[in-house]
């Protein structure tokens, strides 16, 4: 894989008959590493270890209804009542980050209401804090750390 903008990490990672699994601590399992997966365990390494993101607060790849039809986020951030904190949106590194990938995490956040949105393809990196008074996300140099 690729080396990444994002903090180096370490990760647990195995051949199988399928190819490499990469262990994902959220999920608590080795899962299929394709490049998405990279740049996302990337992120997870990044919010726990830089962003003191509590594990037990960030959940990863569950599906979401949007308007009626099945999505699936990348990367939740709750806070602690259950609010989401930030919504994450990963790409392959290969993936240009541009207005459709916007367009597709301000959908699924239409669902979530997430504080915080973050799009990454681990070599490029968007933050932006919605404002719901005026149905809008404003761009940020980076994201907040976590607080309890």
């Amino acid at each position: 894989m690729i080396p990444l903008r994002l903090p180096p990490a370490t990760f647990r990672i195995k051949n199988t008959e399928k190819g490499q699994s990469i262990f994902d601590p959220i999920r608590k399992k080795f899962v299929h590493l394709t490049p998405e997966e990279w740049v996302r365990q990337h992120v997870v390494f990044m919010l726990l270890s830089r962003k003191r993101t509590p594990q037990n607060l960030m959940n990863i790849e569950k599906e979401l209804n949007v308007a009626g039809t099945k999505k699936r986020y990348d990367i939740l951030v709750y806070n602690k009542d259950g609010s989401i904190f930030l919504a994450v949106e990963c790409k392959a590194p290969k993936v240009k980050i541009d207005q459709n990938v916007f367009d597709q995490i301000a959908r699924y956040n239409l669902a979530l209401d997430a504080d915080y949105l973050m799009v990454t393809n681990g070599l490029s990196h968007y933050y932006c804090i919605m404002d719901y008074e005026h149905k809008s996300y404003n761009f940020i140099e980076e994201l907040p750390d976590y607080q309890l």
